[in-house]
């Protein structure tokens, strides 16, 4: 703005200067014009009294200087010129300022050179015998007039034109001072030019307009993020090219990054060749889903087109985890075929015995060890379909069960003497020792991890082995530990051994008569009691197993 303010008043300084200039010189050649036709009439009346006094002397001894003198008679003819031989002259009798002369006394006449720009200016003076005297004298053009005065004309515009710049620099950054000064966010507190009092007057009112339009915005984009950040679910908004606009905190979890990924391209973030299938059917205007591995993790995208006037202006990408969806498929899988597997291979054996004894194979003495065997396989069935049960319970949760008051150290004792027989009958000293430690929890799940994490210490002892269960009570948790010094667990399986009918050596488990679900039932039911599961087992050398049961 100050750069144009600047052109316009040093170009109307400009046009001004040369304005004035033309006509100060007009009026100055016109001015010369009227003195030098006033100094020739009075050369003209000079010239006549000395013709008349002294006649051709005077002529023969003067000193022109410029003037030209000419002495003609009556008839025109040329007496005497002081430039030229008066003989060879023509007659001067038709000349404009001699017939004036010879008409009024005195004449007048101007002739124009445009070979040399000058012009000639003539005057006539009839005198006393009716000869005519003529002066005359040259007169510069105006085009000569302004060509002898280019050098001063040109020094005196540039000086002009240098402090028009300067003054023309100075005055436009005075009028911009005020306005580069004015304070937008108050714009009626402003103390400058009238003339702009109703623009400010607009600005103020758009202020006000503006402001109402961004606490609106502001308010649509706290409640689109206290919603979007309060999902479980991944929320990510693209434009048209793949730019992610926005993207909650689920969404930036689960793709493995944070909020600098709005303005980027949504391919920086994630590379994989079903995200860049998903958005291309997406952008073509398609409603698009799949499914996105990621290590031990799974996703499953949902993109759907954003519509605006027929075109596709945005995408709307969904992530969910459905990890344990899957995993929970998966184990639902496997637990349907390892109960069938289970179920299959004792209720074959019970067949298989109950058929030969019916079709009279048997014989008497032989007939109470298959007897023995299809009771031993109806009770591993009885013991399955238990523990089956109590796992299917857990899993649907036990929340509604009321809690109670329940002595850790007392159910730790009441099933150690109940396992007692069975201990020493497997050749394993089985001992519990520890502090009281009351804890709020359901006495029958509580029961379930004593009895099964001592069970498993029996099962899979060594003749001579020892069971120890000591209870403990630290200042935030209650701590049930069951040492054993049996086979142990490699390390490689000790991740699995919580899964259902997971077993380490499953001709062992099936000599022992082992189900694979205790400790499934031990990971369940503490689950449901807020208490986590701790394991720690050398091959070899025994396992020890910890539960942890926090104070509310």
């Amino acid at each position: 703005m100050t750069k144009r303010i600047f052109r316009s008043i040093f170009l109307v300084a400009l046009a001004v200067l040369l304005v004035c200039t033309v006509l100060i010189m007009s009026i100055l050649y016109g001015y010369f014009n009227d003195e030098q036709h006033a100094q020739l009439r009075a050369q003209t009346d000079l010239a006549a009294q000395a013709v008349d006094a002294l006649g051709e002397t005077y002529l023969s001894q003067v000193r022109t200087d410029g003037y030209r003198l000419t002495w003609i008679a009556a008839d025109g003819t040329v007496l005497y010129d002081t430039d030229a031989n008066a003989g060879r002259m023509e007659n001067h009798l038709n000349r404009e300022e001699v017939q004036e002369a010879l008409r009024s006394g005195y004449g007048s006449s101007e002739h124009y050179s445009d070979t040399l720009m000058t012009r000639m200016l003539y005057a006539a003076e009839v005198l006393s015998d009716g000869t005519i005297i003529r002066v005359s004298a040259e007169q510069q053009s105006m085009v000569s007039f302004i060509v002898r005065m280019l050098v001063p004309l040109i020094v005196m515009l540039a000086a002009a034109a240098l402090l028009s710049g300067l003054l023309a620099s100075r005055l436009s950054r005075r009028i911009v001072k005020p306005l580069n000064e004015l304070d937008l966010d108050h714009p009626l507190e402003n103390d400058t030019y009238e003339e702009i009092a109703p623009l400010l007057g607009r600005i103020e009112h758009q202020h006000r307009e503006i402001e109402n339009q961004m606490a609106q915005l502001q308010q649509k984009q706290d409640e689109f993020s206290a919603v979007t950040s309060s999902m479980s679910e991944g929320l990510a908004l693209l434009n048209a090219g793949g730019v992610v606009l926005s993207i909650n905190q689920s969404a930036a979890r689960l793709l493995g990054t944070d909020q600098s990924a709005v303005g980027r391209d949504i391919l920086t973030v994630n590379r994989s060749l079903t995200v860049q299938d998903l958005l291309l059917k997406a952008q073509s205007g398609e409603h698009a889903e799949a499914t996105l591995p990621d290590g031990d993790s799974e996703y499953q995208l949902v993109a759907s087109p954003v519509l605006s006037g027929g075109q596709v202006s945005g995408v709307v990408l969904l992530i969910f985890d459905i990890t344990e969806k899957s995993r929970a498929e998966q184990l639902r899988r496997e637990f349907s075929a390892n109960v069938s597997h289970e179920l299959k291979t004792p209720l074959h054996s019970i067949s298989g015995c109950a058929e030969i004894i019916r079709n009279g194979l048997v014989k008497e003495a032989d007939l109470p060890q298959f007897i023995d065997q299809i009771y031993s396989e109806a009770q591993r069935l009885i013991t399955l379909v238990d523990d089956i049960i109590r796992l299917s319970s857990l899993d649907e949760g036990a929340e509604d069960v009321p809690r109670e008051p329940v002595d850790l150290l007392d159910c730790a004792r009441e099933v150690t003497d109940r396992l007692s027989a069975y201990a020493q009958q497997q050749q394993v000293t089985l001992r519990c020792s520890g502090d009281p430690a009351v804890i709020q929890a359901i006495p029958r799940l509580l029961g379930e991890i004593v009895y099964n994490l001592c069970d498993n210490g029996i099962k899979y002892n060594v003749p001579g082995g020892s069971v120890d269960v000591t209870v403990t009570q630290a200042a935030h948790e209650s701590v049930l530990r069951v040492r054993d010094t049996g086979i142990g667990i490699p390390k490689e399986h000790q991740n699995r051994v919580f899964e259902r009918f997971y077993r380490v050596d499953k001709s062992h488990s099936k000599e022992i008569g082992g189900t694979g679900l205790g400790l499934s039932i031990v990971k369940h039911a503490a689950l449901v009691l807020g208490a986590t599961v701790e394991l720690d087992s050398v091959p070899g050398k025994g396992t020890t197993v910890t539960v942890r049961f926090p104070h509310p």
